[in-house]
């Protein structure tokens, strides 16, 4: 009987959810979107919780509070892709959707610095200004900005360099109003490629940063 209550519980709490699907730009496959997805997740352990409690009204109410929640996660990463692509489109810039509650935006192939250099180009300024103001309307979304580099140098030399790209990149962010404790930096020297090291475009492409964005599950 509880196996029932739950599953009943799980279609009433995602009545009237927005189950739209989004295509894959690689595989053109389409997937559910992050909306739905959050909002099953969120029902299935809110309906958990209530038929744990001891009966079937308990278990209606826990699902329809889990989807609610998880659903808001969903939608809430949802719009910050679809704003980012709508402002970046053209910009060379690859958003990447990374699972329910976390985007990373690529800026490879050398976009935003001169060889050895690390500070951002100037041409590269309303880029970083569209990314902060997705961002500013999004106050619960934090970020990580990764510095990478070519394997041209020393090991040690570019790690600092990846470092120091990273850094800057986050500082004009800052600079921009985005809050201090919403972005740290990090660098990766020439560890992790996504392009050969062996040929010109290859090294060029591994000159990148990567912005990831996450929200809390919670």
């Amino acid at each position: 009987m509880k196996k029932i209550t739950l599953a009943f519980a799980i279609t009433i709490a995602l009545t009237g959810c927005q189950a739209t699907q989004r295509q894959d730009a690689t595989t053109g496959q389409y997937e559910t979107n992050a909306t739905t997805k959050g909002a099953v997740g969120g029902a299935a352990a809110g309906a958990l919780i209530g038929a744990i409690a001891g009966d079937g009204k308990g278990a209606l109410i826990g699902a329809a509070a889990g989807a609610l929640i998880g659903g808001g996660i969903g939608h809430h990463v949802d719009n910050q892709e679809q704003e980012f692509r709508q402002h970046l489109l053209n910009t060379g810039v690859q958003v990447k959707r990374v699972g329910d509650n976390q985007l990373v935006l690529i800026l490879a192939k050398g976009i935003g610095f001169s060889t050895g250099s690390f500070y951002p180009q100037v041409a590269i300024y309303p880029t970083l200004d569209s990314i902060v103001e997705v961002l500013n309307k999004y106050p619960e979304s934090n970020i990580i900005v990764n510095g990478y580099t070519d394997s041209v140098g020393s090991a040690e030399s570019n790690q600092i360099l990846s470092e120091k790209r990273a850094e800057s990149i986050k500082n004009y962010f800052i600079g921009q109003g985005l809050a201090a404790n919403r972005a740290v930096s990090r660098g990766f020297g020439e560890r992790n490629p996504i392009c050969t090291n062996d040929t010109t475009e290859g090294r060029t492409c591994n000159r990148r940063v990567e912005i990831t964005i996450t929200t809390p599950q919670q």
